[in-house]
């Protein structure tokens, strides 16, 4: 691994050329701020699912079809 000048956590792998980054603590950010955009993202669709189901016991209470 071949460090990249004024970068101290970024690496040139000698094979590939890629860079890589070895800041374990960014990382680590990034994954947290994914897993909680994945949760927001399962929440948001559980709450569509339940304002669905709200509308439609809403329109059968409208139309009288479970209450006559």
């Amino acid at each position: 691994m071949i460090p990249v000048k004024g970068f101290p956590n970024l690496y040139r792998d000698e094979k590939t050329g890629a860079i890589l980054n070895y800041d374990s603590q960014s990382y680590n950010q990034y994954m947290n701020a994914k897993n909680n955009r994945e949760l927001q993202k399962f929440e948001l669709e559980e709450m569509k699912k339940d304002i669905e189901e709200i509308k439609l016991l809403l329109k059968e209470i409208i139309n009288g079809s479970k209450w006559n």
